[in-house]
């Protein structure tokens, strides 16, 4: 076969080529590989959850942080990973949640799982450490004493403890929430979103399911964290949450504690309660306005009930219960024994206790007290 030179001559013309073409393709593959190995970490930081560039500028002060303890502590979740017993918790940082599932697997196995997923936790505890956030859940991992069980008291060598140590070994754990630098000012609505890669807070915490029980009044205020002169102390620390400060003081109407919330330049109010009432409350304004609200807004009818907003009523429904008499044909209490009647039929109270009189002739006659004998 004979070919001609006009076909050789472009054959040629490739084969000289071919080697500047594998090398153009071979750079196309490792700058597509590096461009996948930059962009595939970010992706999966940004559907896994929020980072840190996304969260606001400004440091957390101690307000927030009360405000923080205030919305999370003692709330109930639904757990979405397993938790270890141990000092060895989950961390959270950038959305990213470590150690593996596998690490974690090994470390329940050899010391028992806190928390498997779709259980239902609380979280106990709240702490601050550094740049994180610690959420203990169940007790934590650690075994916590009283202050006063750490005091012993002994003579000759031996100390034997005041309190004794009956706490149970803890079954807890914990997730810790970081940062890069340090705990941005965030909301509890925000701290939610952060860690649900672990938890789960649509379930009806304790505080939400206390505050829809309330009338619509009552509710509204305790939603915008506001005092209403009839609450009870219970009313007062879901609403406000635990004082700063407290004063105990003493005026015309009996004792009361004065509890006390914010602190100049900040507006600060003042909440009076007597005995479980709330008769008082003084709020100090920025601009120097003082409200004072001493007229009852809600009241309690019975402990543990319902509060209602119609003090009228409410105030009528306790003096009638007050000075209700027995239903008719019912008996009153009394202290008689079966069988036993009154002595003074004016006062059914009242019984007579029969005394038999003793006989002076059988008393034995011991003479004059004698001195006692000498030693």
């Amino acid at each position: 076969m004979v070919i001609g030179g006009g076909i050789i001559a472009p054959i040629r013309s490739n084969l000289a080529d071919l080697p500047g073409r594998i090398v153009a393709a071979q750079t196309q593959r490792v700058l597509l590989a590096s461009l996948l190995a930059v962009l595939l970490p970010v992706a999966v930081r940004a559907g896994s959850g929020k980072s840190n560039n996304d969260l606001p500028a400004e440091h957390i002060n101690t307000q927030d942080r009360f405000g923080l303890i205030r919305g999370l502590n003692a709330e109930f979740v639904f757990v979405r990973r397993l938790f270890p017993q141990g000092t060895k918790g989950l961390s959270i940082k950038n959305g990213v949640v470590t150690p593996s599932e596998a690490e974690v697997q090994m470390t329940a196995a050899q010391y028992g799982p806190a928390a498997r997923p779709g259980d239902r936790a609380q979280i106990t505890d709240v702490n601050f450490k550094g740049n994180s956030i610690v959420f203990e859940i169940n007790g934590g991992a650690k075994k916590k004493k009283k202050w006063y069980q750490h005091i012993e008291v002994g003579m000759g060598g031996g100390t034997t403890a005041i309190a004794p140590d009956n706490a149970p070994n803890p079954h807890g754990s914990y997730v810790a929430l970081q940062f890069d630098h340090y705990i941005p000012d965030l909301t509890p609505d925000q701290v939610k979103k952060l860690l649900a890669p672990v938890f789960d807070f649509s379930a009806l915490s304790a505080t939400e399911a206390y505050i829809d029980a309330m009338p619509p009044k009552v509710k509204q205020a305790m939603k915008n964290h506001e005092v209403l002169v009839g609450m009870n102390r219970e009313m007062v620390v879901y609403s406000k949450g635990r004082p700063e400060q407290k004063v105990r003081e003493h005026d015309s109407l009996g004792d009361y504690e004065e509890w006390i919330y914010g602190h100049p330049p900040q507006e600060v109010e003042f909440v009076r309660i007597y005995g479980d009432e709330v008769k008082r409350v003084e709020l100090m304004k920025l601009d120097g306005e003082k409200i004072v609200k001493t007229q009852a807004e809600v009241a309690v009818p019975v402990a543990g009930g319902i509060p209602t907003t119609d003090v009228a009523s409410a105030q009528t429904q306790q003096a009638g219960s007050a000075n209700q008499q027995p239903a008719a044909g019912g008996k009153a209490p009394t202290l008689m024994r079966p069988g036993e009647q009154p002595a003074h039929p004016a006062d059914p109270n009242t019984i007579e206790v029969p005394v038999t009189p003793r006989d002076p002739s059988r008393v034995p006659d011991t003479g004059p007290p004698q001195p006692p004998p000498p030693q």
